[in-house]
């Protein structure tokens, strides 16, 4: 039997409801029924489910026998699209605050001649006037009212629950709260007002889907946080530990293929190394700017070298115990480097274009701090670096906290999909390849 739960009750209870936002109808429904397993009360379609498998998800999610969401996110035609999702199935539409007030009405309108409720979703919407769109849709007879910070705008740190709080002591109506949300943060949103709490990545990323949706549930219920790895958004300091959690490989992914710094490898295999860059330009053989750079790196930071064509080296075993004694987090050498017999026997990740026997001499050209080019990628100072079995990225320091998170959510989601492969899929079947090829 499906449980529907009438706004009024709403206010005095929270429930889980749980985003899937994936493209892939098999893998949503399976992620669906754990989730519904783990204590899910709502099961939303979500916006790029939609788009990929049309209203035909809607209905296969209704036979798992919980109220479900449509994520429609509609912005004009209200009456229509509200009607082909009801008509499909959706206990609940969603539309755009930032529509029309005509097409929130018609909307409305539509949905309730057909069974249906409306959630106006804020997303995108300017805090300032958050509280009073929501008060407005209220008089336009909405159902409920989503706080929702967009996908893009968590990975920069952004949170709801202030506005959950604004937009709750404002407005009548149901709140429902979107935004990164996890096990650790969900008893936050209801401490705040919210009495739908949405999650998507902390429960459709998980191994355990059941597991995560389980305590999410228990937080709600229990008023406090519960520990996750999961979605947990990173900023500050912590971007360290961020990013020292994923790959160069995910780094890259998650800058759109940009960022390797290629022709360097590690000389030794096994570390992972992620530290602001001390830029070091100079000429080929010349290594006093390199070894004075050791004094002015801080603990943990990657000295990162241009060096020319290096057939001469600039950095050797002296150097490699000089700046582990520093604490130095790695070296990167667009340049050659000797030494090598020492340098495998110290804890230092020293990546290195060529080795050379020969040394150069101290002649004091160069500087430190400056833009550099190595491995064919523009270098500053303080750009953070990120070292693997497999490489070395580079990430802007500008964008440092964005790109940590995102790279998080690319590991997270490998995560699920090795899960899936383990049970006996493939690859190729999880992603439904054959679907996505392009007919000719």
């Amino acid at each position: 039997m499906i449980d529907f739960y009438m706004p009024a009750e709403l206010k005095t209870m929270a429930f889980l409801q749980v985003a899937l936002d994936l493209v892939n109808a098999e893998r949503a429904i399976t992620i669906a029924r754990e989730a519904a397993a783990g204590g899910a009360d709502w099961l939303e379609a979500g916006t790029p489910l939609i788009k990929s498998e049309g209203m035909d998800i809607i209905r296969r999610l209704k036979g798992l026998g919980k109220k479900v969401v449509a994520d429609m996110k509609t912005m004009d035609v209200g009456a229509v699209e509200a009607e082909i999702a009801a008509k499909a199935g959706a206990d609940v539409v969603c539309i755009l605050g930032l529509a029309s007030d005509e097409t929130l009405r018609e909307a409305i309108k539509s949905a309730h001649q057909y069974g249906a409720e409306v959630m106006v979703d804020m997303i995108g919407m300017k805090s300032a006037g958050m509280a009073d769109r929501a008060v407005e849709a209220e008089k336009m007879g909405a159902d409920y009212v989503c706080v929702h910070v967009a996908v893009d705008e968590q990975m920069k740190g952004a949170e709801p629950f202030a506005m959950v709080k604004e937009v709750a002591g404002k407005c009548n109506l149901p709140v429902a709260a979107a935004g990164g949300i996890n096990s650790e943060t969900a008893h936050i949103a209801v401490e705040n007002g919210a009495s739908i709490v949405i999650v998507g990545g902390a429960i459709i990323k998980a191994e355990n889907v059941t597991e995560a949706a389980m305590n999410i549930k228990k937080a709600i219920e229990g008023g406090k946080a519960i520990k996750t790895e999961l979605f947990k958004k990173y900023s500050g300091e912590n971007i360290k530990e961020a990013f020292l959690k994923v790959s160069t490989c995910n780094i890259c992914d998650a800058m759109h293929n940009k960022g390797a710094i290629r022709g360097i490898s590690p000389l030794k295999k096994g570390y992972h190394m992620a530290g602001r860059a001390i830029t070091v330009k100079t000429m080929d053989g010349d290594w006093a700017k390199v070894v004075e750079a050791i004094d002015v790196a801080g603990k943990g930071d990657i000295i990162v070298v241009e060096a020319g064509e290096g057939r001469r080296a600039i950095w050797g075993e002296l150097a490699t115990w000089s700046s582990m004694e520093k604490g130095i987090g790695g070296v990167v050498i667009d340049g050659a480097i000797r030494d090598v017999h020492e340098i495998l026997k110290s804890d230092m990740p020293v990546y290195a274009k060529k080795i050379v026997p020969e040394a150069g001499e101290p002649k004091g050209y160069g500087e430190i701090g400056c833009d550099i080019v190595c491995g064919g990628q523009l270098i500053r100072k303080g750009d953070w670096i990120v070292g693997d079995d497999t490489g070395i990225a580079v990430v802007p320091k500008e964008e440092a906290q964005e790109i940590a998170n995102r790279a998080l959510n690319v590991h997270e989601r490998e995560n699920r999909i090795r899960e899936e492969i383990k049970r006996g899929s493939s690859l190729g079947k999880v992603l439904e390849l054959k679907k996505w090829e392009k007919i000719r």
